[in-house]
């Protein structure tokens, strides 16, 4: 086993840059709800939870992927440090920057718990699935529990007494949830007995914390069938006055990554024994409640992506500034030139480019969408405004989730290519980055599920409001900077990539109006990823024009003019390269391609 030592890094300039020069939170701050925050503790906390970050968590996360989890007589056992770093995680209160005062929390902007988040999610990834999926549970039974729920279980979740998670997949109900069998059978005290088996529950047992308090999405037997007939219950552990409560390990998954991370198998009531209660006071609510969490744990796999994305490219850049190899391009025909270090390579700078752009972009897409939800907890009595924040949260969850996710996997792809053969080898952290990304585009809904929430659900609430004042958004920038002295070809690319997003848009609505619906799933993937980038390349180029003017308001020796010109060659890079595409994209899925459903499926192969 290797010896502790990190090897997260995190760009904190590029954070500060999103909060007080892009999204202006500074505007939100000292007032209600975030009265006791100003953009002084703002900064201290995030310098902090990087400090603490690449002290406590990142040292463990070698090591953790080395170990993983281990399961004895029922019970799992972490890998080392994990059980300190969990104390010392809630000792430090970051897991309660954005928690509401009345549960005990900060109060504090859930921009601030996003960006917290990243840290943490790079540092280890495997960790901090487990507080993570905790405040997520905690967060369900806050907004719909009873007032003696709140009591019994909310506080003690969010100073880590008590650990949580979510109970949805079944071995025949993984993404079709509706199909789940688990059984919710009432008792004469109000209570339920709980029968059935859960898979793949992330965080499912553990040493870390007194006690694990599952959701459990479970079926009552006389509900109908169908996602609509499923209630959730709350599933301690161990019974809170004493005693097992009857959920045991089956076993745990051998996986690709995330590997001190416990997947397990659970078994609820094999012994007639196991006893939950309802969320609230109402059956057959369970999926309108799992999908507050579903909604939060798809945002967190998104900065999950961004976390591990943004530490491989960092790596990749350091070890391009240092690593020897070949001579300059500009000496190619002198065989005795002294050998460079990479970066100087035109191909290596071009994929370290492209990973800046696209950490950079997915970083700013996921604070748009935590603005967003910060501004409706500041909009107060103003219902409109409360309403267009809203919109534009539900509109982003996809794309966050989804772009987020794939982008992660292969930004660490690319990182481990620019190691070269290093890359391939455990000595460095790239290949284990890529492996613990991979899972990050199928858990918390399939990106496949996001896309066809985007196209079947997104595109069309509130009659096209939301869709369409996003669009407006960004016709509003590409209007205001058409004519800008470095980005214009750059806007006029923009204004193409929405013209042509915005008739695929349309198109939609024909297939489902048309009949043709095996061209909805089979282009939904596309279209998401079209309006990704789209929302990238609008933010970026944003980004550029704000850089270009506080750049010329510096001296020429200013530390700050190089990061300025960084977002000035990410938005030209990035509008040149990835919107430029997007009209092709649109005119690919115009053409109907039907190949996918049409090859008989003896075609596949002739085994």
């Amino acid at each position: 086993m290797s010896q502790p030592i990190n090897r997260y890094k995190a760009d904190l300039r590029d954070l500060k840059f999103l909060l007080w020069e892009q999204f202006k939170m500074q505007d939100l701050l000292g007032k209600a709800p975030f009265d006791n925050w100003g953009r002084d503790e703002v900064d201290a906390v995030l310098e902090e939870v990087y400090s603490w970050s690449t002290k406590v968590l990142g040292p463990y996360n070698t090591i953790g992927d080395q170990t993983g989890c281990t399961l004895a007589d029922g019970k799992v056992t972490t890998p080392e440090g994990f059980k300190a770093a969990w104390k010392s995680l809630y000792e430090a209160g970051w897991r309660s920057l954005a928690v509401k005062e009345q549960f005990g929390g900060q109060g504090g902007p859930f921009t601030l718990h996003a960006l917290a988040e990243e840290m943490m999610c790079g540092a280890n990834t495997s960790f901090n699935m487990y507080p993570a999926l905790t405040q997520g549970a905690a967060d369900v039974i806050q907004e719909f529990g009873t007032p003696e729920q709140h009591a019994r279980y909310v506080a003690h979740m969010h100073d880590g007494t008590f650990a949580g998670t979510m109970c949805l997949t079944e071995s025949d109900a993984g993404s079709d949830v509706g199909s789940a069998t688990t059984r919710a059978i009432r008792r004469d005290d109000g209570r339920y007995d709980i029968k059935g088996t859960k898979i793949f529950i992330s965080g499912g047992d553990h040493d870390l914390s007194q006690n694990v308090i599952h959701l459990v999405l479970a079926r009552t037997d006389d509900a109908p069938p169908g996602t609509r007939g499923l209630s959730l219950f709350i599933v301690p552990r161990d019974r809170l006055d004493g005693g097992s409560n009857d959920v045991q390990v089956a076993s745990i998954e051998h996986k690709m990554g995330i590997k001190a991370s416990s997947t397990c198998v659970l078994n609820f009531g094999e012994n007639d024994g196991c006893i939950g209660e309802l969320v609230g006071t109402e059956e057959q609510r369970g999926i309108s409640q799992m999908f507050h969490l579903m909604n939060f744990a798809r945002i967190g796999v998104g900065i999950q992506g961004l976390a591990v994305a943004s530490s491989a490219y960092l790596n990749a850049l350091d070890y391009a500034k240092e690593r020897r190899q070949g001579s300059s391009i500009k000496q190619w025909k002198d065989a005795t030139a002294p050998r460079v270090p990479i970066i100087e390579h035109p191909d290596v700078r071009r994929m370290l480019l492209d990973m800046k752009a696209r950490v950079e972009g997915i970083r700013a897409l996921a604070v748009k969408l935590t603005m967003h939800t910060d501004r409706v907890r500041a909009a107060g009595g103003n219902d409109v405004e409360a309403a267009y924040h809203q919109g534009q949260v539900d509109l982003l969850v996809p794309l966050v989730k989804a772009f987020g996710s794939d982008q992660a996997f292969q930004i660490c792809a690319t990182a481990i290519q620019v190691y070269g053969g290093a890359g391939f080898l455990k000595d460095w952290p790239v290949e284990q980055y890529c492996r613990d990304s991979k899972i990050f585009s199928i858990y918390e809904g399939t990106n496949h599920i996001q896309a066809l929430d985007l196209v079947g659900r997104k595109l069309g609430q509130k009659g096209g409001a939301n869709v369409q004042a996003f669009a407006k958004d960004v016709g509003t920038f590409a209007a205001a900077n058409k004519e800008h002295p470095v980005f214009k070809d750059q806007i006029a690319l923009l204004a193409s990539s929405m013209e042509a997003l915005t008739a695929s848009a349309m198109r939609f609505l024909g297939w489902f109006t048309g009949g043709k619906m095996e061209l909805v799933p089979l282009s939904a993937n596309r279209f998401l990823e079209m309006m990704s980038e789209a929302t990238v390349g609008w933010l970026l180029l944003e980004q550029g024009v704000i850089a270009e003017k506080a750049a010329a308001e510096l001296p020429a020796d200013h530390p700050d003019r190089a990061f300025y010109a960084g977002k000035r060659y990410i938005a030209q890079y990035f509008a040149n390269n990835v919107l430029s595409q997007i009209p092709v994209k649109a005119q690919l899925l115009a053409k109907e391609d039907r190949t996918p459903v049409e090859i008989p499926d003896a075609a596949f192969a002739t085994l």
